[in-house]
């Protein structure tokens, strides 16, 4: 799409330098046939060298714009994306046959989309519904009624129990001055890396841009959520009803107790320990055992929790 039609479909005055744009991405990640967006001062740095031909931002910030990026200005960057993302999907249904290895194992009632590859040994059993240009790897096994959308990538000798839904949007919505929610597309997708174990009825989200990753040897129980962008470290645990908001960064060997979460763009350091219901809201960057919320050192938790049940009793 050329830059004076975005201009155009976004209601942004433009009259420079007309180029084909050829798709969207993060500031530190879109290349000059890309256009990207700033929207918080967090990520000043990432602007300022960003390679993206083009950039949706708050004319303040004109400054920081690199030479050679294009600036769209607006006074709602945010929204003005979201109503662009609409424009970049990949058509959900698609042409072209699947390639399955002659030795895998396609169960009767399941599904395989155009130009998914599957490898050797796999077993898909019924009633499952791979989308389609996904990559699934020699030994994994996909049971029954789970659901794969598009572009994902799995590794070999992964295991997706029941009922798990991979690939989906994410929770994403930008809103008008009068309340309206736009939808955000999630223009990304999953990559799950060998080793992996995931619960039944779990979820894991696509990413908006880029990639929501799954490493090595993780293991998640069922119904948990993952939402878009993050990153789960390798052999890290995930126990059931955890929930991920997006963009987190677990660090290798990570364990979360049942109900635990996460505020969304945080990072926690490899062999970390959250306790069940533990409520992480801040980066973590030194390793431990953590629990509560707002979030202590798990000894320090159950020693506040003991002094204020003693208090109760006088």
């Amino acid at each position: 799409m050329k830059l004076s039609k975005i201009a155009e479909i976004l209601e942004i005055k433009f009259d420079g330098e007309d180029k084909e744009i050829s798709g969207m991405n993060t500031l530190m990640d879109a290349n000059e046939n890309e256009i990207s967006f700033f929207d918080n001062e967090k990520y000043l740095k990432d602007l300022s060298i960003t390679k993206a031909g083009a950039v949706i931002l708050n004319k303040k910030f004109e400054d920081y714009l690199p030479a050679n990026t294009i600036g769209l200005f607006t006074d709602e960057p945010y929204l003005k994306m979201a109503i662009l993302t609409q424009y970049f999907v990949k058509p959900l249904i698609r042409e072209g046959k699947p390639i399955i290895d002659e030795s895998a194992d396609i169960q009767p009632n399941s599904v395989i989309g155009a130009n998914t590859k599957i490898g050797k040994n796999v077993l898909i059993m019924s009633g499952a519904v791979i989308g389609a240009d996904c990559e699934i790897g020699d030994n994994t096994v996909i049971y029954p009624n789970v659901t794969i959308y598009n572009d994902t990538k799995i590794g070999c000798d992964v295991k997706i129990h029941a009922g798990a839904v991979i690939g989906s949007d994410g929770f994403g919505y930008a809103h008008t001055k009068m309340g309206e929610h736009v939808k955000i597309y999630h223009l990304g997708y999953v990559e799950i890396e060998d080793d992996v174990e995931i619960g039944a009825n779990t979820t894991i989200d696509r990413g908006a841009f880029g990639k929501t990753l799954i490493k090595k040897g993780a293991k998640i129980d069922n119904l948990v959520q993952i939402g878009h962008n993050c990153e789960i470290g390798e052999y890290s645990i995930l126990v059931s009803q955890v929930g991920l908001a997006g963009s987190t960064k677990l660090g290798r060997n990570v364990v979360m107790g049942g109900q635990a979460a996460t505020s969304g763009h945080l990072e926690i350091a490899p062999f970390t320990q959250i306790a069940a219901r533990g409520g992480v809201t801040k980066t973590i960057k030194e390793a431990g055992v953590y629990g509560g919320f707002p979030l202590y050192p798990q000894k320090t938790w159950l020693k506040l929790q003991a002094k204020i049940a003693g208090l109760l009793k006088k």
